[in-house]
């Protein structure tokens, strides 16, 4: 490989992200003895993953005017000192509330980094190599935080929770050195694009009451206080935002892409199977622990093959894309999403570990072959303004993943008569639910056969 600054940009990117991207799930498995150190309840130190996630989906609509605004070279290093203080901040936390504002600070430095990585991608590599490049990103982030619980639970065991934001800072700081001395391309930039604070304010209170509200579900219920009027305050300041972004000239989205119609159903289709795969990982633990009465580890284990192998067709169904086209990719993944929920259907209280360890796989096939090639192709027919279309298809996906994992929950509720317990209601409950997944798959592939094509020509968007 020939290293160019094209090259070496990429490089220091793609390591950059995958360190950040391993800070939203590497903790976790130190949640019980934070608990023990802070003497506080799940309820509150689960707050340390979800206040990360929570960032990331408001960060991510930034990205598009950070890309346009400043040198690469200060963006990765400006993020990498963010989380190096948000690192820090972690590091020496006293009490919970300064452990969580570490990992906020941290949230703030990822989700500007990992949307402005895949723009680096796809301004540096040529437009015929985007599904095998932007395969490869999606395989190296989705195995990262996958693999993350792991190695921090052998750092917990071995030396301490502490030690995991000690690492962090160590590889931060060799990470911001390599950057500063490494990075030395530099993309066209619009310096005059100035920020619309009042776009900025909107977007954030959007994000986070849709997420916040959607999230609180499981564990709120319907109330008024935690669930309703979040998620009535961010669909309020969601239409504001949208109404101002195409009535000033400087929008911090550019939401007019929209209006092109391939955007449109490639975002719409990204939408939906990401609200299926968050809605699958919530209702699989509930019914294998709740309904078949396994335990927690065992839960774990009949979704870890399938988590990894859906990880490594993400990979595959972008070569796949570049062979045998998007178009056919989309419609195998739609059919065999549809097998696999349907399948689904036949799970009893009474069905083994290795029949669901098995058939989760078909599923978790059909969702790898599709994420990162519709993605690639969705971008791609507006390839010429990549930083809008990255920021409102990473967008949407965050905020759907927070809404599917919610609206699951309550669907299953629904139809098992208010609670998920050990009998026949459950089981009929996840089943019913699994056929919602696999009605929300045959819209999928409907919305491929009529309007995901292969070599579609930009359109103008008036």
């Amino acid at each position: 490989m020939n290293l160019t600054k094209e090259n070496i940009a990429l490089i220091i990117f793609i390591i950059t992200a995958t360190i950040l991207s391993t800070a939203q799930t590497i903790v976790t498995t130190g949640l019980t003895g934070i608990m023990a150190d802070f003497h506080v309840s799940s309820t509150t130190v689960q707050w340390i993953y979800s206040s990360f996630l929570l960032v990331l989906g408001v960060m991510i609509p930034t990205s598009a005017y950070i890309a346009r605004k400043y040198k690469i070279r200060n963006i990765i290093i400006t993020c990498l000192i963010v989380f190096l203080i948000g690192s820090i901040i972690c590091y020496i936390a006293p009490v919970i509330d300064v452990l969580i504002i570490g990992r906020i600070i941290q949230g703030i430095g990822g989700g500007i980094l990992l949307p402005i990585t895949q723009i680096v991608i796809l301004k540096v590599i040529p437009k015929e190599k985007w599904h095998a490049y932007m395969g490869l990103f999606g395989f190296i982030i989705g195995i990262a935080p996958a693999l993350a619980p792991t190695v921090g639970g052998i750092i917990i065991d071995s030396v301490g929770w502490r030690e995991i934001f000690l690492l962090f800072i160590i590889i931060s700081i060799v990470l911001i050195i390599i950057s500063a001395l490494g990075i030395k391309l530099e993309f066209d930039r619009e310096v005059n694009y100035n920020l619309d604070i009042i776009s900025l304010i909107l977007c954030s209170v959007a994000c986070l009451g849709i997420m916040i509200g959607f999230s609180n579900i499981a564990a709120r219920g319907f109330s008024f206080v935690y669930v309703i009027l979040p998620i009535i305050i961010g669909i309020i300041t969601l239409i504001l935002f949208s109404h101002r972004q195409f009535n000033i000239k400087n929008p911090l989205l550019d939401l007019g892409i929209l209006k092109h119609k391939y955007f449109f159903y490639g975002t719409l289709f990204s939408a939906i199977l990401y609200f299926t795969m968050c809605a699958l990982n919530v209702i699989m633990p509930l019914f294998v622990q709740n309904v078949s009465y396994y335990s927690a580890t065992e839960s774990g284990l009949i979704l870890l093959p399938a988590t990894i192998i859906m990880i490594i067709f993400n990979f595959v169904g972008s070569i796949l894309a570049m062979k045998i086209g998007v178009r056919k990719v989309l419609i195998i993944s739609c059919i065999l999403s549809i097998i696999g929920y349907l399948i689904m259907m036949t799970y009893d209280m009474n069905s083994s570990i290795n029949y669901m360890m098995i058939t989760q796989i078909i599923r978790a096939i059909g969702a790898g072959l599709a994420l990162m090639p519709c993605v690639t192709w969705t971008i791609s027919v507006v390839s010429g303004n990549v930083e809008d279309a990255t920021a409102i298809n990473n967008t949407v996906r965050q905020i759907i993943g927070a809404i599917g994992s919610a609206v699951a929950v309550v669907i299953m509720a629904i139809f098992a008569g208010g609670n998920i317990n050990h009998d026949a209601v459950s089981v009929n409950a996840f089943g019913e639910t699994s056929l919602v997944m696999a009605f929300l798959a045959i819209v999928m592939l409907v919305i491929v056969i009529l309007f995901i094509h292969d070599n579609v020509e930009k359109e103008e968007i008036e």
